[in-house]
């Protein structure tokens, strides 16, 4: 009999507090559920790649992960040093492996650590994978003759793809002053190398090693940029680059230290690859992003998919459509021409080449954008709440809601939390406004309520944000 397992898969793999239910026991049983999967639908001589992060354990845990495969008869290839998720994905596409294991909670706080899944095509687990092993959670650990473990560099060959996807000798010849913010993750040092190889002027913070992520969740947006923003300020640079914790995602600040969300980031690339590079392909972004993206795609002809919340939604698409790029509100943007992976390394050199062909500051490109599409505002709020008021929140907003903030309710939308569009009156002042949305969704695995708004000013944005927090907390 199978019995129930406390480790649960979420939008990306899963997470748990380490020494609390992220335990050796936990870790073990989620890789026998993947043992299981491979054995079931892959071919497992190909073997598993195995990666970890700076966090507290993750190489303990990566061996632990190593174990447990090798003994199901798995050949595993396990990680001998630090690496970046996208370099763990790319390694398993490129080798042609059976799947990969990447030990990380990405960007959550310290506390935490995570297993995510990549699936043998080099991306996220699909939904309908990820459902499969979870449920196999809970099942004996697969026994058979002992697999051989590899240890291998997954981060070369990874760096040589990532710099020929883009124009190092236009990003040389730029003249631009870039700073790098590692957030003590796993991708300290790449962005670096690859500068000063090529004679690029930077500065590169928080590229230490420290797993207690030390002031920060490790998380690129405010106020976990903030020394990147006054480092951007203080050595006069004409951008900021940020990745998370295990490198997949990616934030950035202006000349002048502005934040910039990872919407506006996907706007810049997307309309410089629609304009610029005219590669074919369909366009996706999460159920949570800017609606800029509906507008940047319609320009240029492209279909726009609308989807759930989690890379495995994007790479799923990219799997069964034509798609070119596909992104989340999270700093997750994926190029299929590289991976069906989403990879913060990757969109930080393409803002710097960018930058260099348009010769432009990244402040100078967002406004274009925010100029030609007309403004658009976001912000997000994580409350962490009680489960049960969590849910009760959740409960009110599905029982109907008149307005927020002053701003009628318009339409209700449900394909992942409840997205409410509102009447915001401050938009018929302004040419080409941004609709006015708020949406609330709770965390399936953590007692966590986040709540998202996108409109046409920075002022209606928080309004609203505030207005849904009085909401949540009154529940």
């Amino acid at each position: 009999m199978t019995k129930k397992s406390p480790v649960k898969f979420g939008t990306d793999g899963w997470r748990g507090i380490i020494a609390d239910d992220f335990t050796f026991e936990n870790v073990r049983a989620a890789a026998a559920a993947i043992a299981h999967y491979v054995l079931a639908n892959e071919d497992a001589t190909k073997g598993v790649c195995v990666g970890y992060d700076t966090r507290f354990g993750s190489p303990a845990f990566a061996a632990a992960v190593a174990e447990v495969l090798a003994g199901a008869g798995i050949p595993v290839q396990l990680a001998d040093r630090i690496t970046p998720t996208p370099a763990l994905s790319y390694a398993v596409k490129h080798r042609g492996a059976a799947g990969g294991v990447m030990i990380t909670s990405s960007h959550n706080p310290a506390q935490w650590n995570g297993v995510k899944y990549k699936a043998a095509y080099g991306g996220s687990g699909s939904p309908s994978i990820m459902a499969e092993i979870e449920s196999m959670l809970g099942k004996p650990v697969p026994s058979a003759k002992a697999a051989k473990i590899e240890q291998v560099n997954f981060v070369p060959p990874y760096v040589e793809a990532i710099q020929e996807f883009v124009d190092l000798n236009l990003i040389a010849k730029s003249g631009f002053k870039l700073a790098i913010d590692c957030m003590y993750g796993a991708g300290a040092g790449i962005l670096a190398g690859i500068f000063k190889k090529i004679g690029v002027d930077f500065v590169e913070i928080r590229a230490n090693h420290d797993p207690l992520f030390p002031g920060i969740n490790p998380e690129p947006i405010e106020p976990h940029i903030r020394m990147l923003q006054e480092t951007v300020v203080v050595q006069k640079c004409d951008a900021g680059l940020v990745t998370d914790g295990d490198a997949d995602r990616i934030g950035a600040a202006d000349e002048n230290g502005n934040f910039v969300d990872p919407h506006k980031i996907y706007a810049v690339i997307l309309q410089w690859i629609l304009e610029r590079k005219q590669w074919p392909g369909d366009v996706t972004r999460a159920f949570n992003t800017t609606s800029m993206l509906d507008r940047i795609a319609a320009r240029y002809g492209r279909k726009l998919h609308e989807h759930g919340i989690g890379f495995k939604f994007v790479c799923d698409l990219m799997l069964t459509e034509d798609i070119l790029i596909g992104g989340e509100e999270s700093g997750g943007i994926g190029i299929r021409k590289h991976l069906p992976e989403r990879d913060g390394l990757l969109n930080a050199l393409l803002l710097a080449n960018i930058m260099a062909e348009e010769k432009k500051t990244l402040g100078q490109l967002v406004a274009r954008v925010q100029q030609e599409y007309g403004e658009h505002q976001y912000g997000r709020i994580d409350l962490h709440i009680p489960d049960q008021q969590k849910n009760a929140t959740i409960a009110r907003a599905k029982a109907g809601v008149e307005e927020f903030a002053g701003m009628k309710v318009e339409k209700v939308e449900t394909l992942d939390g409840i997205k409410f569009w509102l009447d915001n009156p401050e938009a018929k002042s302004k040419p080409n406004a941004a609709k006015t949305w708020l949406l609330l969704r709770a965390s399936g695995t953590e007692p966590l309520l986040r709540i998202y708004s996108e409109s046409c000013s920075k002022e209606s944005v928080t309004r609203l944000l505030e207005a849904a927090r009085e909401f949540a907390l009154t529940s």
